[in-house]
């Protein structure tokens, strides 16, 4: 039977090792406005998909679009010359997998 020294010391030694276990996988989580790291890498994907599809699309691969993704939320801005390319590059961008929605900041340029 250990010694209550012995039992103190590993304790001591457990919690010195639980600790930092325990900060770095809080580091790796999400919050409301911090994205965890397999967060950010599925919404980089995301992002470039959303752009690879809206570069693809004839009347649409010439636009300044720019797209940003945060939790599979897909943020479109940027100026275009008709509103019936606002409507297409939503279209496009909602039809990609992985979009859970999308905002809408494109504006038509003035004339």
């Amino acid at each position: 039977m250990p010694t209550t020294k012995t039992a103190l010391t590993r304790l001591i030694l457990a919690v010195a090792c639980a600790v930092p276990t325990i900060a770095i996988t809080a580091g790796c989580s999400s919050t409301p406005t911090h994205e965890s790291a397999g967060e950010y890498t599925t919404d980089s994907a995301l992002t470039a998909k959303v752009k690879a599809a809206l570069l693809a699309d004839p009347g649409l691969k010439s636009l300044a679009v720019s797209v940003t993704t945060y939790r599979s939320e897909v943020l479109l801005s940027g100026f275009v010359n008709s509103p019936e390319q606002i409507q297409k590059a939503v279209s496009v961008t909602r039809g990609v997998e992985g979009v859970q929605s999308v905002k809408n900041d494109l504006h038509v340029k003035p004339q």
